[in-house]
């Protein structure tokens, strides 16, 4: 165990860490765009759904 101490210092050193670089968000393509109000326009519609069934009882 002894010897092993040093190795995992040196190892584990924060010298020879990178720093974190953050990601970069992608644009959104038209495509994405399309697909995305059309999905909202949907679940808009699904909840009046709902919301008309629930109130005719």
């Amino acid at each position: 165990m002894r010897f092993l101490k040093p190795i995992l210092l040196l190892t584990a050193s924060p010298a020879l860490a990178e720093a974190f670089v953050r990601p970069t968000p992608q644009a959104q393509s038209t495509t994405a765009e399309f697909w995305f109000a059309l999905a909202t326009i949907a679940l808009c519609l699904a909840l009046y759904a709902v919301h008309w069934m629930v109130a005719r009882r």
